[in-house]
């Protein structure tokens, strides 16, 4: 009762503020979208919206929320998180709303409306999956509204006319003025309330898209703020057990940025970039998939709180870098799907090996290009998407998944862009750099296309892998056209030939479950429980610890570990990461033994690559220019 009586009183309130009506020629084509978002006015975790397009001169409207969100390449319905729409007249009577599907609703007697005005559920508190391939949004691409904290993804709580897409925007966000606030869109300024506790914040948008592409976050955040050569970086961090800050993460992302400034060269031009990182608690309200959706100037990042700072570090590295080298593509080179978006329709584009693929390829290879992990490392990440990639549909044309993206088979593989697709990029690059005695690239390609095309043309989709061969090499058309259009599974070792490597046994990144691939290093019995198997012998670490096997484990960090809850307890122990604190009661022979201290690097022996001894110094010259130009 009493929730629904705040309800209420806020209608009143809502009803009671209307604008004054407009002048007949007052037309809503003609004026922004004020559109309101009141995190002071919070009622039962729902944050109330007002929408007040100006005069329609039709005599009936189309509102919608989004179904699918850029970037994201599955169904969010954005629309099943709203309540209590209403459309109001500008003497505050309602006017009648036909909710037609899940996002979209119709307003009939348009002429005379005022406004709508409705209320916002976040997704975080109702995820299960995280989105991809779930009930819910990307976790990323979703939203939370909780009493410390404000992940404004504005695409979750603000919606558009079908007739005005292209309208200006002006937003008012009003919270409490003990709130930081960060967002990279156009700042109006700010007004105080009359008492002093809550402060509105005014933001300005040229049309809708720059509302979906320009993510804000509020509450009790730890922000960052620094200069990487001629780019603003805003890092904020909300840590909800305060294990994080952006400053313990800040040399991390400097160095990164740095690197990639350098890699990109002149291709890069945003004057801003801003990183919004939520890190999860794992709690029944915390969102559930980790990883980041890009924007033209910022990213929402969305990783474990549990990690430790190294283990953060290392995830920013590979997050944040894929999202911001995606100013590439699709920010810069990008098809007509993308730019003009349909969020009720999509259509996507055959390129997805590009948008997603490329772009992982290059997040992976700026690392090693510009020293910040060496070549062996490089190698083994190659061989786990590799690996990965095989375990999907490795004889599926790239082009017809893109394409059908939402619809299966093709649903279930989009997984394969971050592997076969990077993998795609890192042939081409190759190739690239054979065919021109190491002076040309996958990255200086991408720039030829940026300064043909840029954010404001698109490519058509159907044209563009002739054109790439006709500004390349035949060799690259005949790839693209074998193994990206076509179906036919690459031979890798063709093009690992190409720069001198082989393959042969060497020290593999593991975690501490597993020695090396798939090969777990525990065993269970209905009488013993779980204990650690002979392979854990070849866990360096577990090794270096001094297990045995068949040490019986009693107890993980404090938590008792039986045959019902290994599942749930081993599981866990596949997220730990280096420089965390471990403890394990075990019983050996029937004694105790206690295993404590700090979680070091697990590598186990395995097959990867390796430079070959006999490689010709033509090979090692273009090896040299694919890892170090």
């Amino acid at each position: 009762m009493k929730n629904y009586l705040a309800v209420l009183g806020l209608s009143v309130i809502l009803v009671g503020c209307g604008s004054a009506k407009p002048k007949a020629d007052d037309l809503a084509v003609n004026n922004p979208i004020e559109t309101a978002l009141d995190l002071t006015a919070v009622v039962d975790d729902k944050v109330p919206v007002t929408i007040n397009p100006g005069r329609f001169t039709t005599e009936t409207v189309t509102y919608r929320l989004p179904r699918v969100v850029q970037g994201t390449y599955s169904v969010s319905d954005f629309g099943k998180y709203i309540e209590g729409m209403k459309a109001l007249d500008y003497k505050g009577n309602e006017l009648e709303v036909t909710k037609v599907d899940t996002n979209t609703w119709t307003i009939a007697d348009a002429t005379n409306l005022d406004k709508l005005t409705y209320y916002v559920n976040d997704t975080f508190d109702i995820e299960s999956t995280g989105g991809i391939g779930g009930e819910n949004p990307f976790s990323p691409a979703g939203t939370n509204i909780e009493e410390d904290n404000y992940v404004l993804n504005l695409h979750g709580f603000i919606g558009y006319f079908d007739s005005l897409k292209n309208n200006q925007y002006a937003l008012d966000v009003t919270a409490p003025a003990t709130f930081v606030r960060t967002s990279a869109l156009e700042d109006r300024g700010m007004k105080s309330s009359a008492d002093g506790k809550s402060i509105t914040s005014s933001y300005f948008a040229q049309r809708y898209f720059e509302i979906t592409d320009n993510p804000m976050m509020y509450g009790k955040l730890d922000v960052e703020e620094f200069m990487v050569g001629d780019i603003k970086i805003v890092l904020s961090v909300f840590s909800p057990n305060k294990v994080h800050t952006a400053a313990s993460q800040k040399e991390t992302v400097y160095k990164m940025m740095q690197a990639q400034k350098k890699y990109l060269g002149e291709i890069n031009s945003t004057a801003r970039y801003d990183i919004y990182l939520y890190l999860s608690d794992g709690s029944d309200t915390a969102p559930k998939g980790m990883g980041a959706l890009e924007h033209h100037t910022s990213t929402v990042v969305v990783l474990p709180e549990s990690s430790s700072k190294e283990g953060l570090a290392a995830s920013i590295i590979d997050v944040v870098a894929h999202e911001f080298f995606h100013i590439v593509t699709p920010l810069s080179v990008h098809s007509e799907d993308v730019h003009y978006f349909d969020y009720n329709k999509p259509t996507f584009s055959k390129h997805l090996w590009m948008y997603e693929g490329v772009t992982e390829y290059f997040a992976q290879h700026f690392q090693v290009y510009e020293g910040l992990i060496e070549p062996t490392d490089f190698y083994n990440t190659i061989m786990t998407k590799i690996a990965t990639s095989k375990n999907l549909d490795d004889a599926m044309s790239f082009t017809v998944m893109s394409e059908n993206v939402l619809e299966e088979p093709y649903a279930h593989n989009y997984y394969n862009v971050y592997m076969k697709g990077a993998l795609i990029g890192m042939c081409i690059d190759i190739l690239m750099r054979k065919e021109s005695d190491g002076n040309r690239s996958m990255l200086s390609l991408m720039k030829e296309l940026s300064a043909k095309y840029g954010k404001e043309k698109p490519f058509d989709d159907d044209k563009i892998i002739a054109e790439i061969t006709e500004m390349t090499y035949p060799s690259v058309g005949v790839f693209l056209k074998t193994h990206v259009e076509g179906d036919v599974p690459i031979n890798y070792n063709q093009f690992f030939e190409m720069v001198g490597l082989t393959m042969g046994e060497t020290d593999v990144p593991t975690n501490y479950i597993f020695a090396g691939g798939q090969n777990i290093i525990f065993d269970g019995d209905p009488n013993k429980g779980i204990f650690f198997s002979p392979m854990a012998l070849k866990n360096s670490f577990w090794a270096s610890q001094g297990v045995q096997a068949g040490d019986i484990i009693k107890k993980v960090n404090g938590k008792d570990l039986t045959l019902e809850n290994a599942q749930q307890v081993i599981g866990g122990m596949y997220g730990w990461q280096e420089g965390q604190e471990y403890s394990l009661d075990l019983e050996r022979n029937g004694e105790a033994v206690v295993l404590k201290g700090t979680l070091g690097k697990a590598t186990a022996k395995s097959e990867s690559l390796v430079e070959d001894e006999n490689a010709t110094e033509a090979q090692k010259a273009l090896r040299q220019a694919w890892l170090k130009g």
